[in-house]
């Protein structure tokens, strides 16, 4: 960071960033790379767009894409037009879809048409928005479900009735002046919102945490200096780019000039090929689900992994095997645990390169700069001591502002300037992280946020059933699975196979349950459902088979 401005609005940094390097490699795909001053130079023309179409400070606009070089441009192009970027996962269903476009108030969508046989966006919108058959004005939509939406950006050919190509979008930028772009993108103040990424609560609908360009940029920056990156680095991330480890680690390497490496989806042979051959610096697989599916790809033993100075790893949560397969591997470089989650714009603690291995890889590390962590007893709120289990709670300037369209949510999680997170945690006398699971009536599956409610609510919509009750059993692949057990209606019947059916096309794949049990009444405490009871008894079950 010598020399370099500490700037905290994303178009701004950009902007800079190309001055300094513009030859340099911001982006680099398996078959692609974008330099720096070509991302901006893109950005811009996005930005010009948006600005032509309407968009004013402050509105919403949604990226419906897989991860590609056209993602980052679209979303540094909404940042310098002062608007926020709405990234929307690209496994999200119709129900989904049109949940979070109504939701998120979103003006303007970019999105594309067929991807791969079993993916056309196009087909889900249709699905999610059946008003848009009828919609013949492509700058004023006029939709019934979503009624602030005024156009959706098709950025690859051919742009279907009614919505806009990409060329045709970003023409509209010509009238827009380079002074009129920089003054845009100067009176972007850190405190704005940058972007609005939906994760998934207790409830039935995921909640949109509100993120600041100060909060991203901020943590991103106190991730790069507690891993010591520089404009040499190049740093490698599979993870999609609408989720927030995908952000973290891209902005903070574009922050001092590196380069950011990632894949349009994870193939393990891909991936190792890529790592090899571009010499990557830094790797940020973090999930149970990619580390193994790395190291046990053929190509794994013979990919020259000798520049890799370090990985996020997580070896504390992971799989006894996996550490010792990882290490094995690459001795020479330094494995890392990390603790964090979207509404704290990533990463909390993480280890420090000094801590020792067992450190390290046994526990997640302790907190980065500007973040204040506490561990407070779920009955009485008083501080935990050193190694009691208790609710993680977080403060500092890096933190959501809230949930957007969601003052009650945003109360229940954030108290008197504390952010609590629902995660039981606890520190070691060393005052280092470790993770013990979750209060909220969460999933986790392959690192995917998912909520109970959220698949309740989907099977609750077939007529058979009367009441559904969702928990989550444990994965060897993907940690935890979700498993529903339901109770039928009076004289209805329904197979497994029929109620995993129902939620097929309704709901992201990961979040369809894996087993279905019929029951005639429920385990209860004095008014609530004893789920751990029901997850118990199926673990038993399966276990038993």
């Amino acid at each position: 960071m010598a020399g370099l401005e500490p700037i905290f609005t994303m178009g701004a940094l950009l902007r800079d960033r190309a001055a300094h390097w513009p030859e340099r490699p911001a982006l680099i795909f398996p078959d692609r790379r974008l330099s720096y001053a070509d991302l901006n130079a893109s950005a811009r023309r996005w930005a010009k767009a948006f600005i032509a179409m309407g968009v004013r400070p402050g509105d919403n606009i949604g990226i419906l894409l897989t991860t590609r070089m056209e993602f980052v441009e679209i979303f540094f192009g909404i940042t310098m037009a002062g608007a926020v970027a709405v990234p929307v996962n690209a496994r999200y269903q119709a129900s989904e879809l049109a949940y979070l476009v109504e939701n998120a108030d979103l003006v303007l969508l970019a999105t594309t048409g067929r991807v791969a046989d079993s993916l056309d966006f196009g087909e889900r919108l249709r699905a999610a928005l059946p008003s848009l058959a009828s919609a013949s004005d492509p700058l004023a939509l006029n939709l019934d479900e979503a009624p602030m939406l005024r156009s959706i950006i098709c950025i690859d050919p051919p742009a279907a009735s009614p919505l806009l190509g990409g060329e045709e979008t970003q023409a509209l930028g010509a009238t827009v002046s380079d002074a009129t772009l920089d003054a845009r993108i100067d009176a972007v103040d850190a405190e704005d919102l940058s972007f609005v990424l939906y994760t998934s609560g207790t409830t039935a609908h995921p909640k949109g945490a509100l993120i600041s360009h100060r909060a991203q940029i901020g943590n991103s920056r106190n991730l790069g200096k507690r891993y010591e990156v520089t404009s040499e680095d190049r740093v490698w991330s599979p993870l999609p780019i609408f989720h927030i480890a995908g952000i973290l680690p891209m902005i903070m390497v574009l922050d001092v000039g590196g380069a950011y490496m990632t894949v349009p989806y994870f193939e393990a042979g891909i991936a190792l090929e890529m790592i090899g051959r571009e010499r990557a610096t830094i790797a940020y697989p973090s999930f149970v689900t990619i580390m193994q599916d790395l190291i046990s790809h053929s190509a794994f033993k013979e990919t020259d992994l000798s520049a890799l100075r370090l990985m996020n790893s997580n070896f504390a949560v992971q799989p006894a095997w996996i550490k010792d397969a990882v290490t094995s591997a690459m001795p020479h470089t330094i494995q890392v645990g990390t603790y964090g989650l979207t509404e704290a714009a990533g990463t909390v603690t993480t280890s420090r390169l000094t801590d020792s291995f067992e450190q390290r890889t046994g526990r997640l590390g302790v907190p980065l700069d500007e973040w204040d962590v506490r561990i407070v007893d779920i009955e009485t709120g008083k501080d935990c001591g050193v190694n009691e289990h208790g609710e993680i709670a977080l403060r500092g300037p890096n933190m959501l502002k809230g949930y957007y369209n969601a003052p009650d949510k945003t109360a229940e999680v954030i108290r008197d300037g504390w952010f609590y997170t629902g995660d039981i945690g606890s520190f070691n006398e060393d005052g280092q992280m470790m993770f013990h699971g979750r209060t909220k009536d969460m999933l986790k599956v392959g690192g995917e946020n998912v909520a109970a409610a959220e698949i309740e609510a989907m099977l609750q919509t077939h007529p058979a059933v009367r009441l559904a009750q969702v928990v989550g059993i444990p994965d060897p692949r993907y940690v935890e699975v979700p498993a529903a057990f339901i109770e039928l209606a009076t004289d209805a019947s329904a197979t497994e196979e029929e109620l995993i059916g129902h939620c097929k096309g309704q709901l992201a794949s990961f979040k369809i349950p894996r087993h279905v049990r019929f029951v005639t009444s429920w385990p209860m405490s004095t008014s609530k459902i004893q789920k751990f009871k029901l997850r118990t008894e199926l673990v038993e079950e399966l276990e038993g088979k």
